[in-house]
């Protein structure tokens, strides 16, 4: 049975404000979800049969701050609107597909870390890397 971890507001993780922040300790991986999305449940499903341990949180009750968007969006090497849930219901409504090629890096993620709605579920940070969205081969590779 894996070990999950209650959300904390704000996450800390042994004190440090994000996961790879202090070398040489053992972090859970860090599962950022929407606890309403099946996609979500379909991934939290997959982890809980691998018996992965994990610290869950809620997207939409904690919202990824600027600076953790900054540092996994680095760590990810994921092109920027792969963070961007733009199968949403908000991302539709602000029209942001015709947006977003007019706004900057930086202001691309100032909005993200506006509203939880607006980001890419679920998400998994991990020591070794950032992943948006359930693909089980790319979860496979990184959790491994």
């Amino acid at each position: 049975m894996p070990v999950i971890i209650p959300q904390t507001k704000p996450p800390l993780y042994n004190g440090y404000e994000s996961i790879g922040e202090n070398p040489g300790k053992e972090y859970t991986m860090l599962f950022i979800c929407y606890p309403k999305c099946t996609t979500c449940q379909k991934a939290q499903k997959w982890l809980d049969e691998k018996g992965v341990a994990y610290e869950i949180r809620d997207i939409k009750e904690d919202n990824p701050k600027l600076s953790e968007l900054k540092k996994w969006y680095k760590k990810s090497g994921l092109p920027l609107k792969r963070f961007f849930n733009t199968s949403g219901l908000l991302y539709k409504s602000m029209d942001l597909k015709n947006k977003l090629q007019d706004m900057t890096e930086e202001e691309q993620l100032k909005l993200l870390a506006t509203d939880g709605m607006l980001v890419k579920r679920p998400i998994i940070v991990t020591d070794d890397g950032v992943l948006t969205g359930f693909k089980e081969t790319e979860w496979d590779d990184l959790i491994k």
